[in-house]
């Protein structure tokens, strides 16, 4: 039973992430800073869809921090440093399918309140 609940999460986790995905895209001035988060690592890039590019990227994983509230917002701190070394103060967040809660807010705050818009 376990497996179907699970199959099920991940159905709607990428419905939602088409349907956002298909709403938002980014630029050279305006990037696209998508998420991912798995049980243990939480990641995050910027990028460029007009070229395809990542433009700045943030690994938990080599940050050695595990996935809460607290720890995320390293590494949010360290996109808002690298997306200002680019040369980049406005975003546009893609959540990639997850709910705006709990980490993921987390996430979002923290890059605001490093100075980045969105």
């Amino acid at each position: 039973m376990r497996e179907s609940v699970q199959k099920r999460k991940n159905k709607l986790r990428i419905k939602r992430k088409r349907r956002v995905r298909g709403k938002i895209t980014g630029s050279a001035e305006r990037p696209r800073v998508s998420i991912f988060k798995s049980n243990r690592h939480f990641y995050a890039q910027a990028i460029d869809d007009t070229k395809g590019h990542t433009l700045a990227y943030s690994d938990g994983a080599k940050l050695g921090v595990k996935v809460n509230k607290e720890d995320v917002k390293k590494v949010a701190a360290d996109m808002a440093q690298k997306l200002k070394a680019v040369g980049v103060e406005t975003i546009v967040f893609d959540r990639n399918g997850y709910l705006y809660h709990g980490v993921v807010a987390s996430f979002a705050d923290a890059l605001r309140e490093n100075g980045i818009k969105f």
